[in-house]
């Protein structure tokens, strides 16, 4: 049988790196804080929770999209593994910080 490789989880919590509360999006699975735009490796696949290493994930980089809008990148400071995922900058709740976006955009962070 095949695994799904997305499994919703979209439950609030509080980013490891800034401290913010960070509520759930309500249509899809957050992972990363919309005001740093950090994550933590949790994750095999999105929303799966089956990663073990845990490490602070730190947004590298930020890919333009034309279908997607914004990708972040990001790469783990514990075990340098990398992920990338949709920003969330047009959500209703707590939308990702579009101008640290468009600064990973430049290269600039």
């Amino acid at each position: 049988m095949e695994q799904k490789r997305f499994a919703k989880n979209d439950s609030g919590f509080v980013c490891a790196h800034c401290g913010k509360t960070v509520e759930p999006l309500g249509y899809t699975s957050r992972n990363h804080c919309p005001f740093c735009l950090w994550s933590l490796h949790v994750d095999v696949n999105p929303g799966d929770r089956a990663a073990t290493c845990g490490g602070e994930m730190e947004p590298v980089r930020v890919l333009p999209d034309a279908r997607r809008g914004y990708v972040i990148c990001h790469r783990c400071r514990k075990c340098g593994a990398e992920s990338r995922c949709r920003a969330a900058h047009e959500a209703k709740v707590q939308p990702d910080n579009l101008s640290l976006l468009i600064r990973l955009t430049a290269g600039k962070f």
